[in-house]
């Protein structure tokens, strides 16, 4: 997943992220390290916030574009 490296293009702290997505700064660190999955709510929250495709953030293109 690459939600990581977009946190980090627009230079968010994890605490920021887990803010917006409503969950606790270390449940954030977990799906950013791969320790839990990403619920799919909080997937297409994310796609949304950062303007791009859950495809994008799920590694299945490399088009940041949403459709």
């Amino acid at each position: 997943m690459r939600i990581k490296d977009l946190r980090e293009d627009n230079d968010l702290t994890q605490k920021e992220v887990a803010s917006y997505l409503q969950v606790k700064q270390n449940t954030y660190s977990q799906y950013e390290n791969g320790q839990r999955q990403i619920p799919i709510e909080l997937l297409i929250s994310l796609a949304k916030f950062y303007g791009t495709s859950t495809d994008y953030i799920l590694g299945l293109t490399n088009n940041k574009k949403p459709y």
